[in-house]
């Protein structure tokens, strides 16, 4: 490796490692948001009022998934290669997904009961689809700025803005109507992470000065991120399709439960989500420079930081979920079980979707197929598992953690999968996994032993920080090489990676 090439890779891990404490700092302000308004909604709303938001907003935000069209990945490779003006290309991207939006709304529209199937739909519910288009538009914004290594604006909008205003919102509205407060809420807090997103976009990117709607182009970009938008709506109906299909056999009530549990979990899942607009841009580059076993690297290492921080988070959650899920309301003690498991299940998927952040570049269908395949055979297992557990006669509440169990046994599948075909592909190892993250699981469990045996707010205000110290303590002493420190220990200005000017390729910027 030249000096140039090995410079050239620490600039991309150091961006990495940048990108990943200011995500983990993002990551404690969601926490630190979203758990109020889960208590807000569970103990002024209550279980049922909870399962009909629910299904509503796993509606509206599959229809917003879609609309997308891949570009919250697929911008980077397009920004990295074109000629064009990047405020043109931003812009056109934005177009696409008015379009898609468009679509998806008019549908939601014409038939709001696809939202609210098994209620009565009356008052201004049948506004919720303009969620839609603010959750689309926002996604793409934030991935441009991510382009430019803008990691901030994503944690303002989505570890700030939203979260704290769905949350304020539903005290506010819970003296309104408490039938439709929620709805009321998230409503409110897409438009304002939609702003969030397009004050810091307009200030990077500008208007849209010299930009002319083109169609034809417009609809070539939709077409070419087909497979990434594919694989996006996958991975997010991944952890959505349970939900839809415990509906079918579960009351309000439960559904309720186990979307606190799944809210729960979904946090560790944001740790890697949030690398994806610094690692988009990382593997573009090294792709195009023919640097396939320097992606691998990349994907090795940031795969490394996601499990090890997924696997904090889901035993300082996990571990006490009595109390975690006791906070919400005493109903939903009935989903610790539930917790576990999807919290387990963040663990297990983060070596499918680190390997995929490659693979949706260098075998887009074939990660498409198997993302297919996992989600086909997490609906069989979900659907047959609740039917043998009812065929046991297990008690409800435990009949609603089968969806959870399915999920953990399909992302294993894809993880392997995988993991598998970007190793091959790439000509070298992608797993993330080192043996020290067992030795500090064990210490993180012998401290969650002790602080589950103190009052409950001692178990929850002491015990959870104890847990994250212990598995951090350990995993920094036996699982941090000298690079891995190194990187952690960088400031900003340390950080020197070459960004392709408005209007460059990459390979000019080079």
């Amino acid at each position: 490796m030249s000096a140039e090439s090995a410079e050239a890779g620490r600039n991309d891990l150091a961006a990495l490692a940048r990108g990943g404490r200011i995500n983990f700092f993002g990551f404690l302000l969601r926490l630190a948001a979203r758990l109020p308004f889960l208590f807000i909604a569970g103990r002024m709303y209550g279980a049922e009022a909870l399962g009909r938001f629910a299904y509503a907003v796993l509606v509206v935000e599959f229809v917003a998934q879609i609309a997308t069209l891949g570009l919250k990945r697929g911008l980077a490779e397009q920004l990295s290669k074109t000629d064009k003006p990047h405020v043109c290309v931003t812009w056109d991207a934005l177009l696409v997904a008015f379009m898609a939006s468009v679509v998806g709304m008019a549908l939601l529209f014409a038939f709001p009961q696809a939202m609210f199937p098994n209620s009565t739909i009356y008052g201004l519910e049948w506004l919720l689809p303009v969620a839609v288009l603010a959750l689309a538009w926002s996604d793409v914004m934030l991935a441009a700025l991510a382009y430019r290594h803008d990691v901030g604006a994503t944690v303002r909008a989505r570890a700030i803005v939203e979260p704290w205003t769905i949350s304020i919102a539903a005290l506010v509205f819970a003296f309104v109507s408490k039938r439709d407060g929620l709805i009321f809420a998230y409503a409110l807090s897409m438009i304002a992470a939609l702003v969030a997103s397009a004050i810091p976009f307009l200030r990077t990117y500008g208007k849209a000065e010299g930009w002319r709607p083109q169609p034809t182009e417009s609809w070539q970009l939709a077409r070419r991120y087909m497979p990434i938008a594919a694989a996006d709506t996958v991975e997010w109906a991944s952890r959505r399709i349970d939900l839809a299909i415990l509906g079918l056999f579960a009351t309000p009530a439960l559904v309720g439960i186990y979307y606190v549990a799944q809210n729960v979990a979904s946090l560790p899942s944001k740790l890697k989500t949030s690398f994806d607009p610094i690692l988009g841009p990382v593997i573009s580059r090294s792709l195009e420079e023919g640097d396939r076993v320097g992606v691998a690297r990349q994907i090795r290492q940031v795969g490394f930081w996601v499990i090890a921080a997924q696997a904090a988070v889901a035993l300082s959650l996990g571990i006490p979920g009595e109390g975690v899920m006791g906070l919400v309301g005493p109903a939903f003690v009935a989903g610790t079980a539930a917790l576990v498991f999807l919290l387990g299940a963040e663990v297990i998927a983060a070596t499918a979707t680190t390997s995929e952040a490659a693979l949706i570049y260098i075998a887009r269908h074939r990660n498409m197929m198997l993302s297919l395949a996992m989600l086909a055979l997490q609906a069989v297992l979900t659907v047959a598992l609740i039917l043998i557990f009812r065929r046991l006669d297990w008690p409800p509440e435990w009949q609603a953690t089968a969806p959870a169990v399915a999920l953990c046994l399909a992302l294993a599948f894809a993880a392997v999968t995988k993991a598998r075909l970007a190793s091959r592909l790439l000509g070298a190892p992608v797993s993330g996994w080192r043996w020290p993250l067992l030795w500090a699981a064990g210490a993180a469990v012998v401290a969650g032993q002790l602080a589950i045996l103190a009052p409950e707010w001692i178990e929850l205000s002491i015990g959870i920080p104890l847990i994250l110290a212990s598995f951090g303590f350990v995993i920094w002493k036996k699982g941090f090489g000298p690079e891995d420190r190194l990187l952690f220990k960088m400031k900003k200005k340390d950080i020197n990676v070459d960004l392709p000017a408005p209007g460059t390729t990459g390979n000019a910027a080079r």
